[in-house]
């Protein structure tokens, strides 16, 4: 009966608010998906007025889409949903190299693989003596221009990306020296072992730096696909790249229509206008589960965190408190079953550097708390001190199953007496991240980005980063990230890792809150989605195919 309940409230809420780098080697507009969208639940009211004529109409329907979207002709053009759409295709700004990574435009010096590996793609190799770290590029490498990418222009890049983007600018610290056409040495200064993983990062997948005119729109790379036709926060269209150096590309090309919510891409699946996505929610889960031979299902341990950022300068000690030791984790698990694990801290326990703990959900201490805080209970069951309702705001964005999540916390923090107002957001790195608008942040990110735990305590735990916007700030943290950066040993980096984690849950500055397994639907005939590899910066690539 509460998963009703949930789910009226959150239509209510929804309502309202050598073979180059293939990822199976080692080596349109959103009104137009809105209208198709209400078309194919027009055809499914005409159905229930005639109910023979309708069953007939969804098994064609179904025997289409079995076919895949292979036309007379032999053209492959996958059809796919993207759940976030950006301003610009800029590769080296912003999080933009995450989605032409995914869009198959554009590749970096390595790429990450199913093993949570740095393998080689635009590079074929990278070893360090101390603090100088070698790279030697592929034979054949070249732009979709026919332009050989060269160790002067790998350069150029690093250096670009350095420049636009904050979150790379200590790129410009190192050395970098071309000592031929192929080969790159980097000198970091200091030890960094960490080179080459973030190197796989898509935001420094290369561009040609000296033709490309418009980046923000046609950025001329190295991927198996070029640029169509672009709608800045819109829908996307790739066609293959005849000049691609890595061999055959399998697809003529690709659309990604843009729907960040969940239920426009079921029935966007179901009808046939797409032919696979990934990121699959719970509820769309159980229903391709129910029709096997309709839908290939894959789901992996993925590296994608669902989190909560507690907002240090509005909540104080008690109330942080209170949250964490309210929200239960394992029901919200439970509720979205099949699509996450519950979390304990923010990497998988089965990694060394996994090994944190939190507290057990506990509502009476949660409550003993507050009390010791000078709250009272009032009449109407909620928490009040000074004449001020205990009410929070919770700011979260409807993608990645957050807006689910928003709902059970609410539900959860209010049997305990804390109320809570629901705001939601649809780019939530320029609004209440970037402006601290929020008691209780909710946000999904990668966590694990490369096989090592440096990248997501940068970003969430070292002070003024990216996502430190809810006023963590701890002295000894700071001087363990400094030891994490240069730290070469292994095991040591997995300990410093875990103390740092732990300062932060100690604290009460976050909740980590699940772990996505990384779930991707396909028609039958499709295959190469990324669905093998556990991040989500990955979508078509060379050997992405319709059969």
């Amino acid at each position: 009966m509460k998963k009703k309940v949930l789910s009226i409230l959150l239509t209510a809420v929804l309502a309202l608010s050598a073979v180059g780098c293939g990822g199976n080697t080692n080596t349109g507009s959103t009104n137009e998906s809105t209208e198709s969208t209400e078309a194919s639940a027009d055809q499914t009211d005409a159905g229930d007025k005639n109910e023979a004529e309708g069953d007939q109409t969804e098994a064609d329907a179904k025997d289409a889409a079995a076919e895949g979207t292979t036309s007379s002709d032999g053209t492959k053009i996958l059809k796919t949903a993207a759940s976030f759409a950006y301003p610009s295709l800029d590769v080296h700004k912003e999080y933009y190299g995450w989605y032409t990574s995914i869009y198959g435009i554009s590749e970096a010096l390595f790429k990450m693989n199913e093993n949570m590996e740095a393998a080689p793609c635009l590079a074929g190799d990278a070893t360090v003596e101390g603090r100088v770290w070698t790279i030697t590029l592929n034979d054949g490498v070249a732009f979709s221009n026919g332009t050989p990418l060269t160790a002067e222009m790998v350069i150029k890049n690093l250096q670009r990306v350095a420049e636009v983007n904050e979150r790379f600018a200590y790129l410009a610290d190192f050395d970098m020296t071309a000592v031929d056409d192929k080969t790159v040495t980097i000198d970091t200064k200091e030890v960094y072992p960490t080179l080459r993983n973030e190197l796989a990062s898509p935001e420094l997948g290369m561009i040609d730096l000296d033709a490309t005119t418009d980046f923000d729109n046609n950025p001329i790379c190295t991927g198996p696909f070029v640029i169509a036709k672009f709608q800045p926060e819109g829908d996307v269209e790739v066609t293959k790249n005849e000049n691609y150096w890595g061999g055959d590309v399998k697809l003529d090309g690709a659309v990604f229509y843009y729907m960040q919510e969940d239920d426009p891409k079921l029935l966007a699946m179901q009808s046939g206008e797409i032919d696979c996505y990934n990121s699959v929610s719970s509820a769309a889960l159980a229903v391709y589960e129910q029709e096997p031979e309709n839908y290939n299902v894959v789901s992996i341990p993925g590296a994608r965190l669902q989190f909560y950022i507690l907002n240090e300068n509005t909540l104080d000690d008690a109330v942080r408190e209170a949250i964490n030791l309210t929200v239960d984790k394992d029901k919200i698990a439970e509720y979205l079953s099949g699509t996450v694990s519950p979390a304990v801290g923010p990497f998988s326990t089965s990694a060394e550097y996994g090994k944190v703990t939190v507290p057990a959900v506990d509502t009476d201490k949660a409550k003993e708390i507050l009390e010791a805080d000078g709250y009272t209970l009032g009449s109407d069951g909620i928490y009040e001190k000074d004449g001020q309702k205990l009410s929070i705001n919770i700011k979260y964005y409807a993608a990645r199953s957050l807006d689910t999540i928003a709902l059970l916390i609410q539900e959860q923090l209010k049997a305990i007496g804390i109320d809570s107002v629901l705001g939601v957001e649809e780019d939530p790195d320029s609004t209440y991240i970037a402006n601290s608008d929020f008691d209780l942040a909710l946000y999904c990110m990668i966590a694990d980005k490369s096989g090592d735990p440096l990248y997501f305590i940068e970003s969430t735990l070292k002070e003024g980063s990216y996502y430190d916007c809810g006023g963590f700030d701890d002295a000894h943290c700071e001087e363990l990230i400094e030891q994490l950066k240069y730290e070469t040993d292994t095991a040591k980096r997995a300990e410093l890792a875990n103390e740092i984690v732990q300062i932060a849950i100690d604290d009460n500055a976050f909740g980590y809150v699940g772990l996505f397994n990384n779930t991707t639907v396909l028609r039958p005939g499709v295959s190469g989605f990324a669905e093998d590899i556990p991040f989500d910066f990955y979508g078509i690539d060379a050997e992405t195919d319709i059969k």
